[in-house]
């Protein structure tokens, strides 16, 4: 038995949109046995250019279809955060199971200097999720806790 056997498997529909264009790309992937999440690489022609403060959305060259029940969250590479300061703008991200477009990645410097993307660059990770939807229930009043409406660093650091 391997670490990863009791961990369980979904299928997921993957599309190249234009196969030909993505020949050099390869599928997001696992990076270790035990990774949460699949590295996604960045389906660009040439150089992106990423100065300090900009964002930019970069294409994935692939589509999904997400089996009902989940959603796949894009998420930063901590790598990439901790050492450019290069991260997704809007993490996480949400890819819907009704969504059948390009995935792409916003993503944001809010390091120091600019960051040179290259195609095939590993840019963020997709992992996947199962939903849950709300039922709300109108009530007249939410009852008490200990924390009550405390927030925002009411417990001190």
């Amino acid at each position: 038995m391997t670490m990863s056997d009791n961990i369980q498997s979904v299928i997921v529909a993957f599309c190249w949109l234009n196969p030909k264009q993505s020949r050099d790309l390869s599928l997001p992937k696992y990076e270790t046995p035990l990774s949460a999440g699949m590295d996604v690489r960045a389906a660009i022609e040439e150089v992106v250019e990423i100065p300090p403060g900009r964002i930019v959305l970069i294409p994935s060259g692939f589509g999904v279809a997400l089996p009902q029940g989940y959603e796949l969250q894009v998420r930063p590479r901590s790598g990439l955060a901790i050492k450019h300061g290069i991260t997704v703008i809007n993490a996480p991200g949400t890819i819907d199971a009704d969504y059948r477009g390009e995935v792409k990645i916003g993503l944001i410097n809010h390091g120091q200097k600019t960051y040179m993307l290259h195609r095939g660059d590993r840019i963020a990770q997709l992992v996947l999720a199962p939903v849950c939807r709300m039922v709300l229930q109108p009530v007249e009043h939410l009852d008490n806790t200990l924390r009550g409406a405390g927030g925002f660093g009411h417990t001190g650091r």
